[in-house]
């Protein structure tokens, strides 16, 4: 029987991939949140885990405004790095598990969820962002990224998304005996547009993570128009960490917390064990 034995909830972005990229671990600016990826990395590798499930959304580089799936689950034995027009990263491609992905495919669908399936499909930094610090490259251990829709409306609930979560975690313990860690990025409060560029919201980034653990179901109840309000537009992504939370079942216990809001992002990072 498979388990999952740990769950991630971290936000991504491109700059954590260029201070990456640029060594700027000791750089004032950064050290600190470089430095908060460190117990989490050092958890996860004491986990072992076979496989991880990366629960993040595509800036439109597998996919486009016109058709947008609401999620998409990678069933590959490889992920290439997209470019994002920069050039791509000094970063290998990621290895996949089509046993894994096959199995929750199969699985979702019999539990009435409906994913699109892409044998081939390109990761952006919505996984390259923030893997590299917790798993350094190159990478043995294989993924099975879904991709959420939280760019084009209508968007997945939150509660919709708790519940591909728990999907998910029954597709894993009917699963061949496996270790699974499920991670999940993006947020959190942010905006990139129009009158309230540049918004934070730390008092509610850290009310999220407080519910994250001990109330997701006050979480579910919250609309897109809630998320984006409180935490700005750019914000709801984090309704995918809701799949990952649900993946655990009812109860957790936090290994690991971090937040930082020093820029354009609230950075926050999360480790969970199902209690």
């Amino acid at each position: 029987m498979g388990q999952i034995v740990g769950g991630i909830g971290v936000s991504h972005a491109p700059s954590l991939a260029r201070a990456y990229d640029e060594g700027k671990g000791e750089d004032p600016a950064w050290r600190d949140i470089f430095k908060s990826y460190e117990p989490a990395a050092d958890w996860l590798k004491a986990l072992q885990p076979d496989v991880l499930v990366v629960v993040y959304n595509d800036h439109v580089n597998q996919f486009f405004f016109d058709a947008y799936p609401t999620f998409a689950l990678g069933v590959a034995d490889t992920f290439a790095q997209a470019d994002e027009g920069w050039g791509k990263r000094p970063l290998p491609d990621l290895p996949g598990d089509s046993n894994l992905g096959w199995h929750i495919a199969r699985s979702l669908v019999a539990d009435e969820f409906d994913p699109t399936i892409c044998q081939e499909m390109v990761v952006d930094h919505g996984v390259y962002s923030v893997l590299p610090f917790l798993m350094p490259p190159p990478w043995d251990t294989p993924i099975v990224p879904l991709a959420v829709n939280v760019i084009q409306h209508p968007l997945p609930t939150a509660q919709r998304c708790f519940n591909i979560g728990a999907a998910i975690g029954r597709a894993v313990t009917s699963f061949e005996d496996a270790r699974i860690v499920i991670i999940a990025t993006g947020g959190m409060s942010h905006q990139l547009h129009g009158t309230d560029f540049g918004h934070l919201a730390p008092d509610w980034d850290n009310e999220f993570l407080d519910l994250l653990e001990s109330d997701p179901g006050a979480l579910c109840e919250l609309d897109h128009l809630d998320y984006m309000q409180r935490g700005g537009a750019e914000s709801v992504e984090v309704i995918m960490w809701l799949v990952m939370r649900g993946a655990l079942g009812p109860r957790v216990r936090n290994i690991h917390r971090a937040y930082f809001a020093p820029m354009l992002t609230g950075y926050g990072l999360v480790c969970f064990e199902s209690d």
